[in-house]
């Protein structure tokens, strides 16, 4: 069952649009620098070029169900 407000495949008309892909921000691991990096962009800090960025926790709840 779906929440009120919740876009679905099949609803409607039939048309689904997918929502707009974000950059992903991640954060250099050598000089701490955010970056704002899109798919298929080589993984580089911009500010000192170093390769290691550490992903930038997401704001969203995560919870999980303890068995």
């Amino acid at each position: 069952m779906n929440q009120p407000g919740q876009q679905t495949a099949h609803a409607g008309s039939g048309s689904f649009i997918p929502a707009p892909r974000q950059d992903m921000e991640y954060i250099c691991a050598d000089c701490g620098a955010k970056n704002e990096i899109k798919s298929r962009e080589p993984i580089r800090c911009r500010e000192c070029g170093h390769r290691i960025m550490y992903k930038k926790r997401t704001k969203r709840m995560v919870q999980f169900e303890a068995r």
